[in-house]
């Protein structure tokens, strides 16, 4: 048997139009003898999920989704997910540019950033880890130049960006970049009822983020 692997391909895109899904926290809540609340977060990172069934509209979609779950062994093996509400690091709606992000800070001997995408500002922002950036569309800049492309280079397996020279202490090295979501099926078993895809209803097909 082969061992668990992460096939890097995107979930059809046109399947993937018309699904549900978005973050998920842990947090736990503990109330007190007085009324008050205890408050923690049990998760560093937020976790995605999504359901594929509603996005599935024909035979033909079925088919593309069955050949594409045996393909991956069901949730043996992981892929690419688009996630159609939040896949650029530029705001809904807005052109990628190369200062979208700030992805690290210069101290002239660092070389490698990870791409990451920030939520929120004012308050307690998080910062994303972004893995599986979009091959070809990254951008960076430093100190607000952009840099050519031949002056970096994108790991789109693990979003690792590695530029040609240090950046000088105390520079903003920032980026601009379309990705997916690291996924697998969170089912081994789909069950398709072909009266109910001819009305346009399918069954609930998880999918589940991975997180390392």
């Amino acid at each position: 048997m082969s061992m668990p692997a992460f096939h890097e391909v995107r979930f059809p895109l046109r399947l993937s139009y018309g699904s549900r899904g978005g973050p998920e926290r842990r947090t736990e809540i503990v109330t007190l003898g007085s009324g008050d609340e205890e408050r923690n977060s049990l998760w560093r990172h937020s976790r995605r999920s999504y359901n594929v069934g509603p996005a599935l509209r024909s035979a033909a979609d079925v088919a593309a989704l069955i050949a594409f779950f045996e393909e991956r062994r069901g949730p043996l093996h992981g892929f690419r997910w688009c996630d159609t509400f939040d896949h650029a690091s530029a705001a809904a709606g807005a052109e990628i540019g190369p200062g979208d992000q700030l992805i690290g800070t210069g101290d002239g001997g660092t070389v490698a950033f990870p791409l990451a995408k920030t939520y929120g500002a004012a308050f307690a922002p998080y910062r994303r880890p972004i893995v599986k950036p979009v091959a070809g569309t990254v951008r960076v800049a430093v100190a607000g130049v952009e840099l050519a492309a031949s002056a970096f280079a994108v790991d789109a397996a693990t979003g690792l960006v590695t530029l040609q020279a240090p950046p000088a202490a105390g520079a903003a090295v920032t980026a601009g970049f379309r990705f997916d979501v690291p996924v697998r099926f969170a089912t081994d078993r789909i069950e398709v009822d072909h009266q109910a895809v001819q009305a346009g209803m399918v069954a609930d097909i998880p999918v589940i983020e991975l997180r390392r």
